[in-house]
């Protein structure tokens, strides 16, 4: 398993993702927003998300349970779209 920054260039990892020997190939958020790097993780086919500081984003301990809740859902979900491409 390979866990890599998100490129650059799109599809840059694409003879890693292939290559017979690799398991996955996983991106990091590199820092950029969750809507960035969900964007940019949807052009780079068959990398998937290891997203934590991007996941957290915008979850607070002064929302109420419902409000995290959906928030986090929210999160979950476009990082999910984002890694079936």
């Amino acid at each position: 398993m390979l866990k890599l920054t998100l490129p650059e260039q799109d599809n840059l990892f694409a003879d890693c993702i292939d290559h017979p020997n690799v398991v996955r190939v996983v991106a990091l958020s590199g820092g950029y927003s969750r809507d960035e790097a969900t964007t940019r993780l949807a052009r780079n086919h068959r990398m998937i998300a290891s997203f934590s500081r991007a996941l957290a984003e915008g979850l607070s301990a002064q929302q109420s349970d419902e409000e995290f809740n959906a928030m986090l859902d929210r999160s979950i979900q476009s990082i999910f779209d984002a890694s079936i491409t």
